[in-house]
């Protein structure tokens, strides 16, 4: 009995942390962490390598740490 009143309370939560989150969006609120690499620096980073600069001396030039020069190419090729 316990079980199903705490499965259906569960089922109410995350109905409204969605209707939340939607909420939130429609007024122009974005959540989650900010991009490390964004903007011109992305842009001037992956005309680099296009031009044939290396991972690492893209990273020492942009002072960028290599994990996160990976993970945002990873990110953005997906995107």
């Amino acid at each position: 009995m316990f079980g199903a009143l705490a499965q259906y309370e569960r089922a109410l939560i995350q109905e409204r942390v969605v209707a939340g989150l939607e909420a939130a969006k429609k007024r122009g609120r974005v959540g989650g962490r900010p991009p490390a690499i964004a903007g011109e620096k992305l842009d001037a980073i992956l005309e680099a390598l296009n031009n044939g600069m290396s991972k690492a001396a893209v990273c020492r030039n942009f002072e960028v740490k290599r994990t996160t020069l990976i993970d945002t190419l990873g990110s953005h090729r997906l995107a």
